[in-house]
């Protein structure tokens, strides 16, 4: 038993610790705000840094460069378009595939224009301001380009068609509007002589479409004038014969023709129209060498009537021999037998291998001009790639090397080829420009 006096110490020795460890608590209570505000504190800079990390990493996995183009995915060309969207489509995933353009993510909107110029212009102006590209590949035809080409030159973009080639088409529009492609007077030259040397050719009959404008301006200008340099007598001089685009009765227009017995045929128009006017030659016996334009160039042309040579210039065909074309024809062709509303047996186009080439150029000018594809620097960095485009000499195509001239159209080779049997054999070599050019 304890003593009294015992009992007390024990109780104020209790008290003292109680108090103490009261004390302890409410200076641990007092300073908690501040220690959990400092945990806080750190965790959200903890989160923000890792969040900049990530948003980082993302940035520069989706950062992306945008580029147009404008093809004919409907309407009367709409083969042609259809397979240079297959063709696009590869080029992008190859780019991607490969690290994209300097770290960036190469994308290519592709919108449609059925060939109609107003159409393709609204599409340049939607591709320029909605879409903010850095240039555009297209449009396909001259009649959309002449409408085109304008308000590339108002927006300050860089067009460049794959298939126009109708003379001066890019000359009106400077300094904006290119061409991949040969005007079509200057193919002429060569391919009329081989045809005339060929098939002793002394008179031809003429019949064109009239509603295209490259081939009408080559059936009622061009040829008329090539034909009579290499004395040829057009038996039709004065009612040259045409149709309309998707007129699928020429059967008047080949009786006429077979009624004036000339040497040969010319044929200007698009390969899926100049197939009607071959056929019905074929139905009515009309078994007479064709020559035409580079508009005429197909693997679909050379079945419609095998028996009948076709004579005809390209800067690209799918049989073609060497390392780059032979790569591409490789790589695409068995895409485009994949793809619903092509034939399943197409290859490769000439209008394919410039729009490849046309966007494979901007991609070039992007890495190596100094184009930074960021929003501040649009205009800037459309101008140069225009500039890079107006200077380019010796750029690696499929079918050769590759240059503009003054008026915007490409200086490259190109090959008379004729086409009999099924197959396309080139005949002659030429060049756009002179031949110690850089690019022939």
């Amino acid at each position: 038993m304890e003593r009294p006096s015992e009992t007390k110490l024990r109780r104020a020795a209790v008290l003292h610790h109680t108090n103490r460890g009261s004390r302890s608590m409410s200076r641990i209570k007092s300073n908690l705000p501040n220690v959990l505000g400092a945990s806080r504190v750190l965790g959200t800079v903890a989160a923000v840094t890792l969040s900049a990390l990530v948003a980082g990493h993302a940035n520069a996995q989706t950062r992306e460069i945008n580029l147009g183009a404008i093809v004919p995915s409907s309407g009367p060309f709409a083969e042609w378009g259809r397979s240079n969207t297959v063709t696009l489509k590869m080029l992008e995933k190859q780019t991607n595939d490969a690290g994209g353009i300097n770290g960036a993510k190469l994308k290519i909107t592709i919108l449609d224009d059925a060939a109609k110029p107003a159409q393709s212009a609204t599409s340049m102006r939607k591709l320029a301001s909605d879409e903010k590209v850095l240039a555009v590949a297209g449009p396909l035809t001259s009649s959309a380009a002449e409408v085109t080409f304008p308000v590339a030159n108002e927006l300050k973009l860089v067009s460049t068609s794959q298939a126009s080639s109708k003379p001066g088409t890019a000359k009106q529009n400077r300094p904006w509007a290119f061409r991949n492609t040969i005007d079509e007077s200057v193919l002429a030259k060569t391919a009329v002589p081989y045809f005339k040397k060929s098939f002793n050719i002394k008179t031809v009959a003429v019949i064109f479409d009239a509603k295209d404008a490259t081939a009408a301006t080559v059936g009622k200008v061009i040829m008329p004038s090539v034909l009579k340099a290499n004395e040829i007598a057009v038996a039709n001089e004065n009612d040259l014969l045409s149709f309309n685009t998707g007129d699928l009765d020429v059967s008047a227009q080949v009786t006429k023709l077979k009624s004036l017995n000339p040497d040969g045929i010319v044929i200007s128009a698009d390969y899926s129209q100049a197939i009607t006017v071959l056929r019905e030659m074929k139905r009515q016996g009309l078994i007479k060498p064709v020559v035409g334009a580079s508009q005429l160039i197909s693997s679909a042309i050379l079945k419609a009537a095998p028996e009948i040579p076709v004579i005809a210039p390209a800067t690209f065909y799918s049989t073609m021999k060497g390392e780059a074309p032979e790569k591409f024809t490789a790589a695409l062709t068995p895409l485009l037998r994949k793809e619903s509303g092509l034939p399943k047996d197409i290859e490769p186009n000439m209008f394919d291998a410039n729009i490849y080439e046309i966007v494979s150029m901007y991609i070039d000018a992007i890495k190596t001009a100094g184009v930074t594809g960021k929003p501040e620097d649009l205009e800037a960095d459309r101008t140069k790639i225009r500039d890079y485009m107006a200077k380019l000499e010796g750029f690696k195509g499929l079918g050769g090397p590759i240059g503009f001239n003054d008026d915007g159209d490409a200086i490259k080779a190109f090959y008379v080829l004729q086409g009999q049997g099924g197959n396309w054999d080139t005949k002659v070599k030429g060049c756009s420009s002179a031949p110690n050019h850089p690019a022939c």
